[in-house]
Order: C-alpha cells, then structure tokens, then sequence
C-alpha cells in the first residue's frame, strides 16, 4: 500500500476588525493513501507570523484524553479539578488562621469550616496536608499545558493579551476582558462546587463510571454552553 504527502495552502485572509491580528497563513499536510483517495490527517502545521504550530486533531486528542481518564480511574482514582479551588483557599485560610483546620486526638482531621469539614474531614485533610495526588494532578495540568504551547511554537505576545476570537466581538479593551474572564470564572467555580463537581469530575469520570448525575451535568453543559458560545462569539477570530 502506497502513501503519498500532500501539503494544502490555505490562501491568507484578513480579518480587519480584529486589529490586523487576523493576517494568517494556515497548511496542513495530509497524508493520502493513493489506492482508496482516504486520508489520514492527525496533526495540523499551523503558521502564524512566521512561526510554526501544531495542533491535534480534535478526534486523536479526544482518544488521548479518554485514555489518561481511564488510567487515573484505573491505577488511581477518578480525576476531578475544581476541588482544588478550594483545597487552595483552604490553604491559605489556614496559613492565615491555623485554628480553621485542626488534628483531632485518634489523628482525623476537622475544620471549624462546615464546608472544609465535610467527608469526615476529607477537604480539612487535603488543606493540612497539600501535596497529595489531586493538588499535585491540577499543578502537573498547569505545567503540561505551558510545555504544549512552547512545543508547538509558543504563544504569541497578542495571543497572550487577548484572543482574536475575543477582540472580533468585544474590542480590544484589556479591562473588558478581564472583568468578564473573572466574572464567568466565578459562575463556573460556583456551578461547579454546588454541582459537587466540574466538567473533569462529574462529567468525563462520572460518565466513565455510568454515574447519572454525569450524563446529566453534560446534557446541561452543552446545552447551556453551545447556544452561549454561539451567542457571544459571532465574529470568528
């Protein structure tokens, strides 16, 4: 079976309400298998300004995703992030207030905190006791996430300011965007602890699970987030 290369140019095309940021040159290459005309195309060679950048296609990234959850669930436990929002308030609380978390007599953990002291003290726990798998998990995402973006070219210094995507429909105000990142980071933290759970614990490990309330959060999810994102972000970057 013969395979051939194929790399497509798509022609560059400006985007004038983006601030000149929209002046892009994208390539793919596209491997062909000759004898049935199918294609085989995982990674996108993307080049903005000059430089570099791969990006994943969507459906091998998906498989990939699937297969980290799957050996958390497998070898350790389910994955869930958004209780280490509070674990790190917990811990600077605490740093402030050492009576907020407390060591009882037979070595459990307490808090004066209802919140904290939930799960037989399983939060208050996490908060005296930080480097554990789930803290350190939500670090080792931060740190994967910058070592993706150096190796497929880094991030532009606009790109680092303010989207495009953002820019083609609010403007190029700095103070916008950030009042309205710190806003609907607060709706989602705060739907997500009342939900006992984020996209990461309730909906890719509970579904995982076959947890109800999984198949649940994500039928919300998706119907509250698409028609938004649809809403809000008309113009493409």
């Amino acid at each position: 079976m013969r395979h051939s290369s194929l790399v497509a140019a798509v022609p560059a095309k400006l985007y004038p309400r983006n601030g000149g940021l929209g002046n892009r040159r994208a390539s793919a290459r596209i491997d062909r298998d000759q004898s049935t005309g199918q294609s085989d195309q995982h990674i996108h060679i993307n080049t903005y300004k000059g430089r570099a950048e791969m990006v994943l296609n969507w459906k091998l990234g998906g498989v990939l995703l699937g297969l980290v959850f799957f050996l958390a669930v497998l070898l350790v436990k389910p994955i869930g992030v958004s209780t280490q929002f509070v674990i790190l308030d917990g811990i600077l609380w605490n740093a402030a207030d050492p009576s907020v978390v407390v060591q009882t007599e037979d070595g459990a953990y307490t808090s004066t905190n209802a919140y904290l002291a939930k799960s037989s003290g399983k939060y208050a726990k996490s908060v005296s006791e930080p480097m554990n798998y789930s803290f350190v998990f939500v670090i080792a995402m931060m740190i994967g996430g910058f070592l993706s973006a150096m190796a497929r070219g880094g991030v532009s210094r606009e790109e680092q300011k303010m989207p495009a995507i953002w820019r083609a429909n609010f403007g190029g105000s700095t103070g916008s965007r950030f009042l309205a990142t710190f806003v609907g980071g607060f709706i989602v933290l705060y739907g997500a602890r009342l939900a006992g759970g984020c996209t990461s614990g309730h909906m890719m490990s509970g579904m995982m699970q076959t947890a109800l309330s999984g198949y649940i959060f994500a039928a919300g999810a998706f119907l509250a987030a698409v028609p938004t994102a649809m809403f809000l972000f008309r113009e493409e970057g």
